[in-house]
């Protein structure tokens, strides 16, 4: 029922165009039909599109940067920092402990919550109460691990309905560690109508980094503040519309001076089928293209040192989720998807990208793969790059 009423609606799609849509009244949606959005598809190539076209491009598997609002980000980069990555990992025991923390039946609770709202369109009430609950559920595991006193979270608004939600864990320095995953969903066949519970993309990277950020509010090193660097966990607004809530975000870092050292998105991160269908080993994407080599090569060493499964390597093409804002604005970037890129999940942006194709033993492998990543960037002096990082 579900794929024959997507199949109606796509066609009928040249007849039955979002832009009349002017109010839903389940989503008070309103849509401005007259209005054109600069986007990038690769960079520096740009071109002016009405939304509707925005959402075709999408359909037709066309990856884009909607820069409308941001035409300046990255116009200070030639000012970036080469920023050395260590050569091993150092912080087994302290990474060990807090692993044994993780636990699957929190993000499949908090998935169950996160898919049941309607659709997480940036533009929707039901994008903003979504962002409303990831905020509320970030600041409830801060007064759970008893950290108010040091660890904040934040909304970051934006002109659209949802806002972004940052969660800070400052350490010693401004040097800053950055995990991020994007909250809000899409469902491209009339995306203010219809259902959209983003399961996989990206309600798993979502719910991956919320654990993560539980297990790692257990270690009172990180909570009291002795962590060589500050470690943020963002959850961005509007990727699916062209990585606009990123954008805000580090266009703003980017102006105010700050210092970020990696940024890590996941996006992604719980199916597995069509990788096992082509008798191919269980294991995590490793993106390669448009990412930070330094970091990714160090993120090779944290799978292999921290996780049950290995990496492969895989591109996903140019601006495809939220690091390349963070690669724009010139800091280190990467990004570890759930599979090699041609066996990702083929439901994304429908109304069947449910739970039910998920595997949380495979999220739980990038829980522990970003758990590793997060407390050895913390606990890592970035400051004195003439030595050799891994002989620490």
């Amino acid at each position: 029922m579900k794929f024959s009423q997507a199949s109606l609606l796509a066609a009928c799609l040249p007849a039955i165009s979002a832009r009349f849509i002017e109010t839903v009244e389940a989503d008070n949606v309103i849509l401005k039909p007259d209005e054109l959005y600069l986007i990038e598809t690769a960079p520096g190539k740009t071109q002016w599109v009405t939304e509707e076209q925005k959402w075709e491009l999408r359909r037709n598997g066309q990856r884009f940067m909607d820069i409308t609002d941001t035409p300046s980000l990255g116009s200070t980069r030639l000012n970036a920092q080469t920023v050395t990555f260590p050569k091993k990992c150092v912080k087994q025991d302290e990474v060990a402990d807090l692993t044994k923390k993780l636990e699957k039946k929190n993000m499949q609770a908090n998935l169950e919550k996160l898919t049941s709202f309607h659709t997480r369109y940036y533009k929707s009430q039901y994008g903003l109460q979504s962002s409303d609950w990831v905020l509320e559920k970030v600041n409830q595991i801060i007064k759970d691990a008893g950290a108010q006193d040091t660890v904040y979270a934040e909304s970051f608004p934006h002109t659209w309905q949802q806002h972004s939600v940052i969660a800070t864990i400052p350490g010693q320095s401004n040097s800053t560690v950055v995990i991020g995953a994007h909250q809000d969903s899409i469902n491209l066949f009339l995306p203010s109508i219809l259902a959209a519970p983003g399961a996989d993309d990206d309600g798993s990277g979502t719910v991956t980094i919320l654990e993560v950020f539980r297990a790692l509010l257990n270690s009172k090193d990180v909570v009291d503040g002795k962590a060589p660097n500050t470690i943020e966990f963002h959850w961005y607004s509007a990727e699916e519309g062209g990585l606009l809530g990123s954008q805000a975000i580090f266009q703003s870092y980017e102006q105010s001076g700050r210092d970020v050292k990696a940024m890590l998105q996941q996006d992604m991160t719980g199916y597995v089928q069509k990788t096992l269908d082509a008798g191919q080993p269980e294991s995590v994407g490793v993106i390669t293209d448009f990412v930070d080599p330094g970091l990714t090569t160090f993120i090779k060493t944290v799978v292999e040192e921290y996780c049950n499964i290995p990496w492969v390597e895989t591109k996903c093409g140019y601006a495809c989720s939220d690091h390349a804002s963070a690669s724009k604005a010139g800091y280190p970037s990467a990004f570890v998807i759930e599979s090699a890129f041609e066996y990702s999940d083929p439901h994304i942006h429908t109304t069947d990208d449910n739970i039910k194709y998920l595997s949380f033993d495979h999220m739980l492998e990038h829980a522990r793969m970003t758990l590793g990543l997060v407390y050895e960037l913390g606990f890592y002096d970035f400051s004195d790059n003439s030595k050799d990082r891994g002989d620490l």
